[in-house]
């Protein structure tokens, strides 16, 4: 069951590819991260996101899908005038 919630998570990341995306992450201890960037790809376990550099020390970060599916990991999609296109966030 976990297995097909996860590809699916994946498959409906893919066609993002490209695109600017918001990242809430769980930071732990009460912290919660935002990131801004572009989905720059999928692989079989894990999604890379390119940040947006005058924001962040780091380039490049990844997250793995069953971040997004217990619920460390927030991903909003956004349009190109910024405004959110869709969110990825299981329940």
């Amino acid at each position: 069951m976990a297995k097909n919630a996860l590809l699916e998570i994946k498959r409906s990341l893919e066609p993002h590819v490209g695109q600017k995306i918001m990242l809430r992450a769980n930071g732990g201890r009460r912290k919660t991260i935002e990131r801004s960037g572009v989905l720059e790809e999928t692989y079989p376990s894990v999604f890379i996101v390119k940040l947006d550099e005058e924001q962040h020390a780091f380039k490049r970060v990844s997250y793995s899908y069953s971040d997004i599916l217990t619920q460390s990991v927030e991903v909003t999609v956004c349009n190109d005038d910024g405004q959110v296109q869709i969110t990825y966030i299981q329940h």
